[in-house]
């Protein structure tokens, strides 16, 4: 019989299959507590699109477990534009969570427009755009597009923040 650290080794899928399906559990934990503040004529509404989100993560999460114990294993990227050994470039990874992190902890106090742009053009500066005009204004339009395509489109309110009384 194999070491405990060999046989989790051959199936590091797992952990992968496991964070899958925590996603997946907390995506329906959140669709559940979802108030919809109007009364629904028809059966789709701001609920539909997380349950069916959270039911494919589980469902994936749960077939990718049953296949990696089976003995399945990914094979390794054989890409031509992939370098497998290249390590992590940590000055495009932290500035990109970081920019991800100041939008979760400021989108209530800032609204979605405000840290939207926060969010685009961050993401944009970490990953090497350098265009200091049409970059911003691309992610201002990209965030007020968002927020009318939710609101519009879906009926679902982001936070206003600062511009309340402006949108």
């Amino acid at each position: 019989m194999k070491p405990v650290a060999t046989w989790l080794k051959d199936r590091s899928e797992l952990g992968f299959a496991a964070l899958l399906g925590a996603v997946g559990v907390i995506v329906l934990v959140d669709a559940i507590g979802l108030k919809v503040p109007y009364q629904q004529s028809d059966g789709l509404g701001p609920k539909t699109v997380p349950y069916i989100v959270a039911t494919l993560l589980i469902i994936c999460a749960v077939l990718l477990a049953i296949n990696v114990l089976r003995g399945g294993a990914a094979e390794p990227e054989d890409g031509e534009d992939i370098e497998i050994g290249t390590p992590i470039d940590w000055k495009v990874v932290v500035p990109l969570g970081l920019v991800f992190i100041i939008n979760i902890l400021f989108i209530d106090m800032l609204g979605w427009v405000i840290s939207g742009t926060i969010l685009f053009w961050g993401s944009v500066l970490a990953l090497g755009g350098r265009n200091f005009i049409r970059d911003p204004l691309i992610s201002v339009a990209l965030a007020v597009g968002t927020f009318y395509g939710f609101y519009l489109g879906l009926g679902i309110h982001l936070p206003v923040g600062l511009l309340k009384g402006v949108l």
